[in-house]
């Protein structure tokens, strides 16, 4: 076993990519040995080229079977102890679970589990199995449960909740600015002059990203103001909240949006925008809203935990009751009709992502606390 061998889990190789990605080249810079571990999808291919192995772990993001998960679960124990990492560090619910129960079997010495977000299990509004509430609370009790384990989370709400609903111990929580934001890459530029204002919704079309608020925003809007609702993401089959592929065609038919698919090239696609809209009912801490704040577009977004950590309500964006579509579209309105007030909170979220969350800021927050667990005896 190596004291520089890290591991980093998660349910998908694009999250990997995606979200923790400039983490690991900071880790091979100061010598540290990272393995990357999930399902193989297009995004594998980027890690070999920095200098990371990728092993393949196949993992349901739904519950298959029972065999299933408990073969998941016996499959990450035995990928531990192949590698036998000093620390793993879990990403999301199940390889939070999962990979706490494999690394008490494999003896790994420490791991560190990122909880970003409360999920659909414990969301409000989320409708779902009434077993499934229950169980996963078990779920946590039994992982945690001797385990010597660090605890991240991307708010302080998400953080109390799961401390007082026992789900974790609060020894060793630490809160981290989420996953942070490559302010190069997401510059700021002035918005484009056009015509009619472009409104964008980033991210997963899932019920719980406020999909049906953002329609029914459309539908108020469109005898007031024009302006260009785009959606720019994809439903997600391995989500119980997704909406489906013909949901969309039919808002498009009803010429209520636009919907763009997923784009690989966001800062282009937040360029384009002038006001970009997140009405989704919590997050961990939402990636899409800080890569537009670093473009310097203001954001409307809703007031629950994960959104509002994001949004000075006035300064850089504006925040509104969670399923308000009335509120969502006079805020829409209000924006499309002022310029003025869309530069100056555009160049407040550029301040406020330079000075708190960028991938420099929240990178070295996750080092430090590696470094400050690793080094205890």
């Amino acid at each position: 076993m190596s004291q520089n061998q890290i591991v980093l889990v998660a349910n998908t190789g694009w999250y990997l990519y995606n979200f923790r990605f400039s983490l690991a080249q900071k880790l091979i810079k100061q010598g540290y040995r990272v393995t990357f571990v999930s399902p193989s999808d297009e995004y594998v291919h980027y890690f070999a080229r920095a200098g990371c192995q990728h092993i393949p772990w196949q993992v349901n993001r739904r519950f298959a079977s029972l065999f299933g998960e408990l073969r998941a679960i016996e499959r990450l124990a035995e990928i531990y102890r192949t590698v036998r990492p000093f620390l793993v560090h879990h990403f999301t619910i199940k390889p939070v679970l999962y990979g706490s129960f494999a690394a008490k079997y494999a003896r790994v010495p420490k791991v560190v589990n990122s909880i970003t977000g409360r999920g659909y299990v414990f969301l409000e509004g989320e409708k779902r199995p009434l077993f499934l509430t229950p169980l996963v609370h078990l779920m946590y009790r039994l992982a945690y449960f001797r385990l010597n384990a660090v605890s991240l989370f991307e708010n302080e709400y998400d953080m109390q909740f799961f401390i007082r609903s026992g789900l974790i111990p609060q020894k060793n929580t630490w809160l981290i600015n989420g996953a942070g934001v490559n302010t190069s890459v997401f510059c700021y530029k002035p918005e484009q002059t056009a015509a009619v204002p472009m409104v964008v919704f980033p991210g997963r079309l899932l019920w719980s990203k406020g999909v049906d608020t953002l329609i029914a925003a459309a539908r108020l809007l469109r005898e007031r103001v024009k302006v260009r609702m785009v959606l720019v993401g994809k439903p997600d089959s391995g989500n119980p909240s997704s909406v489906t592929e013909q949901d969309i065609q039919n808002w498009v038919a009803e010429d209520l949006v636009e919907w763009w698919g997923w784009e690989s090239d966001m800062p282009a696609v937040y360029q384009q925008a002038h006001v970009v809209v997140l009405p989704s009912l919590g997050e961990g801490l939402s990636k899409a809203l800080l890569e537009a704040a670093s473009c310097g577009r203001p954001i409307i977004t809703t007031d629950v935990p994960g959104c509002r950590d994001l949004v000075q309500n006035g300064v850089n964006g504006f925040l509104i009751p969670p399923g308000n579509a009335a509120v969502l579209a006079d805020r829409i309105e209000q924006l499309a009709h002022s310029p003025e007030l869309r530069q100056a909170m555009g160049l407040a979220g550029r301040e406020l992502i330079e000075r708190k969350y960028s991938e420099e800021i929240v990178d070295s927050m996750q080092l430090a606390v590696y470094q400050r667990f690793m080094g205890e005896v």
